[in-house]
């Protein structure tokens, strides 16, 4: 009797060929909508481009349509972070974002482990729940005004006036600082430290992402220029934790400390080594997080209203309506409205 030379080639075939046969006998009758075609087992994986994915996506709903289908092995992720999330809770080890730069001190790449829920548990107190938010109100409302009137003044330069109220509303949250009106160093430090951890954070960008084992060999070997980059990034990450913590800490000690995320956490407590630096990550992711998404939200918002007039005619009818053409918004108005609109 003969038996066949199988190899690990065959096995694989043949898997692939089983696999093949499954998805064929489930295959839903009902049709998905139009998409790129993608590949056995990996999808459309390979056609979601790793730098500006949104302009593929725009390409995509212009040849597709306003739906379009793609497979990326979603129902695996789903699966891995939904219903087994104490097992995969974990964040991605970034070898030159996380590990040489060190953004894993903040809670977006931080290690899932005790520090990690802690840091969560002190954003939490301060931003959990609605009652904790109203105390902000004031210092939002006050920030706006300063901010509408920057771009009465200046509307060319409306970028930059959102990137300043939104330090300045999240500043004065974390660490009880005001800003200056311009060249805030505060402002210009997370603005800096911003860019950087964008720039060490997108994937591909650097070859020790690709090859970890990079991050070993020292600064001056050829073509090790990232580890000299990573060091002047790192300092710049430091320094926008360290230096409003240290503020918080001088403006307490001189007794003239504003109410803050930070000095709530400090006030009457004697901290170790490992606290204090949690409380002082806790206070930069806060800042950091604050800073970035809120310029993005409020940037994309006039962009909308300026590509949707129409939108914008509605919109400004309906607070009109609301509010009156004699006074501003405010979070009173808002929930006076609340209450009584099932009226």
């Amino acid at each position: 009797m003969l038996i066949p030379n199988v190899t690990w080639l065959d096995l694989c075939l043949a898997g692939i060929g089983a696999y093949l046969v499954k998805q064929v006998l489930n295959k839903n009758l009902t049709p998905y909508p139009p998409g790129p075609r993608g590949w056995p087992l990996v999808g459309n994986i390979q056609d979601i481009p790793q730098i500006k994915p949104w302009l593929t996506f725009a390409e995509w709903g212009k040849k597709y349509g306003a739906i379009s289908h793609v497979e990326i092995l979603v129902k695996s992720a789903v699966d891995m972070l939904d219903k087994k999330g104490a097992v995969y809770s974990d964040r991605p080890v970034l070898p030159m974002g996380g590990e040489l730069v060190g953004w894993k001190s903040t809670l977006v790449l931080l290690p899932y482990g005790d520090l990690c829920r802690q840091q969560r548990k002190n954003i939490h107190q301060t931003m959990g729940n609605r009652a904790t938010l109203e105390i902000y109100h004031p210092i939002e409302e006050i920030e706006f005004h300063r901010f509408l009137k920057r771009v009465f003044l200046n509307p060319e330069q409306l970028q930059a006036h959102i990137q300043h109220t939104a330090g300045a509303i999240i500043l004065r949250i974390s660490h009880g600082y005001e800003v200056k009106e311009n060249n805030d160093p505060f402002i210009d430090l997370v603005d800096r430290a911003m860019d950087q951890f964008l720039r060490c954070t997108t994937p591909g960008a650097f070859m020790v992402d690709i090859m970890p084992s990079l991050a070993n060999v020292p600064e001056w070997f050829p073509g090790a220029g990232f580890k000299r980059l990573a060091r002047e990034w790192s300092k710049t990450r430091e320094d926008m934790a360290a230096i409003p913590y240290k503020f918080v800490k001088d403006q307490m000690a001189a007794g003239t400390a504003l109410t803050s995320f930070t000095s709530n956490l400090l006030v009457g407590r004697s901290l170790s080594a490992e606290e204090d630096d949690m409380v002082m990550w806790s206070a930069a992711t806060l800042y950091a997080a604050g800073s970035e998404t809120t310029v993005s939200t409020i940037y994309s918002f006039f962009l909308a209203m300026t590509l949707f007039p129409d939108v914008q005619k509605k919109a400004q009818a309906e607070i009109d309506a609301v509010v009156g053409p004699d006074r501003l918004p405010s979070f009173a108005i808002a929930t006076l409205f609340l209450i009584l609109r099932p009226l």
